[in-house]
């Protein structure tokens, strides 16, 4: 059972080939036997998950259907969850229990999912290898040496090795697409405000957004329509009426325009990435789509810009944990400034005490106009520069990341390395953009991910292209060895 899609569970409870609580109770016994060797989970909930489980299956014998109605699933440790640990990957909020669901929670629970715990991430979102993690790196199923993706990455890795077909994650910087790419996973990033914020613990408001990870786009279009919609609780979402997902991801491609931007294909990308991108273009030819050469001529100021807006936002939404409302506080405190200093010092991980301090500079007195007014001019640039683009084409492709999957501790002693693997990512965070990636081949025995973007609220797009291209491909049916 743990080898079926969402699509498939769906069927096969339709049709009684098994119910909701034996498909809890084997895949809570595989997280049990080979999650020690992941670290893809902080926390399980048996209890809630078996419950919610019968609870389905009640609803089912009663006449109701839906795609999600028993479907076991698993949360990002930053979605609050009522009465169960939300920690963030940090040592900060490891004793916070939330008082209330998340929006996305709530949704997908109303919708009869299965929440089987929550999964393990960078600390405070804020990382691309699941490094940072107050509980421990989580290691990638293909080879359990190399690092999963971050920051969604213990979502990634636990849908990877079949521990469950789909997961919830948030994409910031590329926090859904990057892990999906580096786990042979399809992880979708909704445009800005598709997804509500609402209960989603926030790294950068202006960027974070929550969505699907799975093994097809089938699979995140199932996810996405129970996790999509206006939130009037949020103030960042946006109330556009949501399309159905599945509805559409048997269009075909013929006359389909996808842009090829000359810039992806630069010195920093692996060259053997670039022919598997080159390929997937090929394949998607054959379906009927028109290739065309387009420009992103800010492409090259992304990184430095997203490293002054991220942290900015950063600096003060991180403001709130200080040892007295909530979070850690530190022992035996002298005064009101000894507390503050070392409850922060000690509950936040040094990732995250690096990107308050760039945050907080950037934000100070002299230096807001040259660094975050300029960063947030150049985020409008690059936001013009695909307002262009799809005047003359419908998607743009290229890849997700500039690397495979690199071995765990590699890139430790040097951040900047790793803030370059988001090199092709944050643009469409930065714009607010949909993106999508979806697998595309191997190199060396890793994985490799094709980009997808679209413009606004045109996920469904994204999700054809996918689907269409997994129905003549089989990368993302592979499974690691071991699991």
């Amino acid at each position: 059972m743990h080898q079926l899609t969402l699509a498939e569970i769906a069927r096969g409870l339709a049709d009684k080939k098994f119910s909701s609580e034996e498909l809890t109770k084997t895949l809570l016994a595989r997280i049990a036997q080979l999650d020690p060797q992941l670290n893809s989970f902080i926390s399980l909930t048996e209890d809630l998950a078996l419950q919610q489980a019968k609870a389905a299956d009640a609803r089912r014998a009663n006449g109701e259907s839906g795609a999600l109605l028993g479907a076991p699933i698993a949360h990002k440790d930053l979605f609050c969850t009522q009465g169960i640990r939300t920690s963030c990957g940090s040592k900060m909020l490891d004793n916070f229990k939330a008082p209330y669901d998340a929006t996305v929670v709530a949704k997908l629970a109303a919708a009869g999912a299965v929440t089987l715990g929550k999964t393990n991430m960078d600390e405070f979102a804020m990382g691309s290898a699941n490094e940072s993690s107050y509980y421990g790196a989580v290691k990638n199923p293909w080879n359990l040496e190399h690092v999963p993706g971050g920051s969604s990455g213990g979502s990634a890795a636990a849908v990877a090795a079949r521990l469950l077909p789909a997961a919830t994650g948030t994409d910031t910087g590329g926090s859904i697409r990057q892990p999906a790419a580096l786990t042979n996973l399809t992880g979708l990033k909704p445009t800005y405000g598709r997804v509500s914020r609402w209960g989603m613990i926030a790294y950068a408001s202006s960027l974070d957004q929550g969505g699907p990870l799975a093994r097809t786009a089938e699979d995140c279009a199932i996810l996405l329509q129970g996790m999509a919609g206006f939130d009037p609780q949020d103030s960042t979402s946006i109330d556009e009426s949501v399309p159905d997902y599945s509805a559409s991801l048997n269009g075909s491609l013929q006359g389909l325009r996808i842009g090829v931007p000359k810039e992806y294909f630069s010195a920093g990308l692996d060259p053997r990435i670039a022919d598997l991108i080159m390929a997937s273009v090929e394949e998607l030819k054959k379906l009927g789509a028109v290739i065309k050469e387009i420009s992103l001529p800010n492409m090259q100021h992304a990184i430095p810009a997203y490293y002054v807006i991220a942290p900015a936002e950063a600096s003060s939404n991180l403001s709130r944990f200080d040892g007295v409302r909530f979070g850690y506080r530190c022992e035996d405190p002298k005064n009101l400034i000894d507390l503050y200093k070392r409850s922060r010092g000690e509950g936040f991980g040094p990732e995250v005490q690096r990107r308050i301090m760039v945050g907080a500079y950037a934000l100070s007195a002299g230096y807001y106009d040259a660094y975050y007014l300029k960063a947030q001019k150049i985020r409008r640039l690059i936001k013009n520069d695909f307002m262009t683009a799809f005047n003359e084409v419908d998607i743009i492709l290229g890849p997700t990341t500039p690397n495979p999957a690199w071995k765990l501790g590699a890139k430790n002693s040097d951040p900047v390395a790793a803030y370059l693997e988001d090199v092709y990512t944050i643009t469409a965070n930065l714009a607010g953009l949909p993106g999508l990636s979806m697998p595309a081949g191997f190199v060396d025995g890793l994985p490799v991910g094709v980009q997808l973007l679209a413009p606004y609220f045109q996920e469904g797009r994204l999700l054809n292209v996918a689907h269409q291209y997994q129905q003549n491909t089989d990368w993302h049916t592979r499974t690691p060895t071991g699991f």
